[in-house]
């Protein structure tokens, strides 16, 4: 693993900087963390499941979150499944402890306020967590209930979480996948707009330096300097922090609130054509940014938007 002072080595001696960004594989192995899932927090369950309809994708039907002992967290998500990562939209079901957390993310604003990365050993990222400071909550094992062609099954994790605040940018949290086999079912990983994997997250700050230096703790990767601000690389996916002008010039139509957030990201589709087709036949407003497609949120999903493009390079902040 390369650290900080491993990749400036490096460039002062002017030897290439190989960017490992891409691994073709579902789940991480050895000391690998990758984008896993992102997480939008909405009020209306329904509007919400429409809305990605009517933008081309096809979302799982509803599953309720439980606690280890059984009893229920208080929200239940539907998802959207890629070949690569995932989607969740999250919403209340019951006023429980657990919830004060997500109304009061919610009070705030609708959108995104959850990102999940994917590691093969909670235990030891829990661990390394603590050994960079971070305030930790005790490792949560969840399961939900999922339907599968051969009948009901359930999705298990074990959760890496932050105390609320570790993160200014939401519930950034690790976990660990126990059944990819009834998490990403081959039936749901199909969609009309050609969505095939997550890519990127964007996360908009008012100063760069600080929380890229968050993320590259919790990640335990370097950051490196870009164009538009710094980026944090995954073994698959990467962590894109930027100026709220560097936002505004890809994204010109959204007023955001109180930085820091995540306000954008990035999905690979098979067609950009195809997609952009879609969304214009549903009345969603999407614009060409380069080889990039640039997608506000319905309101339905809250404030943010979808970069969506056919090949990673023709990201923004990769080009």
């Amino acid at each position: 693993m390369l650290t900080e002072r491993s990749w400036e080595r490096l460039r002062q001696k002017g030897e290439p900087l190989v960017e490992t960004s891409g691994a073709d594989r579902q789940l991480p192995i050895g000391d690998e963390i990758f984008l896993d899932h992102i997480g939008h927090f909405v009020r209306d369950a329904e509007r919400a499941s429409a809305a990605l309809v009517r933008a081309g994708f096809a979302p799982t039907p509803v599953s309720v979150q439980y606690n280890p002992d059984g009893t229920p967290i208080g929200t239940a998500n539907v998802t959207v499944m890629f070949h690569r990562g995932y989607i969740e939209v999250l919403f209340k079901t019951a006023d429980t402890a657990a919830t004060r957390e997500f109304d009061a993310a919610l009070a705030e604003r609708s959108g995104v306020h959850l990102a999940a990365f994917s590691v093969a050993d909670a235990a030891r990222a829990h661990l390394n967590l603590i050994g960079e400071s971070f305030e930790m909550r005790p490792l949560g094992p969840f399961r939900r209930p999922v339907d599968t062609v051969k009948g009901p099954d359930f999705a298990a994790f074990t959760v890496v979480r932050l105390e609320r605040g570790a993160m200014a940018e939401g519930r950034i949290q690790m976990l660990q996948h126990h059944t990819e086999h009834t998490v990403w079912q081959p039936r749901w990983l199909s969609h009309p707009n050609g969505a095939m994997a997550l890519l990127d997250m964007v996360v908009v700050a008012s100063d760069v330096a600080e929380a890229a230096s968050r993320f590259s703790r919790f990640a335990d990767r370097p950051s490196m300097p870009t164009r538009f601000g710094r980026v944090v690389r995954l073994d698959r996916g990467q962590v894109q922090i930027v100026t709220g002008a560097a936002f505004a010039g890809w994204v010109p139509d959204l007023s955001l609130p109180a930085l820091p957030l995540i306000g954008a990201y990035a999905l690979q589709v098979r067609s950009l054509d195809g997609a952009e087709a879609i969304l214009r036949d549903a009345n969603l407003p999407a614009r060409r940014h380069g080889r990039a497609l640039v997608v506000p949120f319905p309101g339905e999903l809250g404030l943010g938007a979808w970069i969506l493009v056919e090949n990673s390079a023709d990201l923004p902040w990769r080009a």
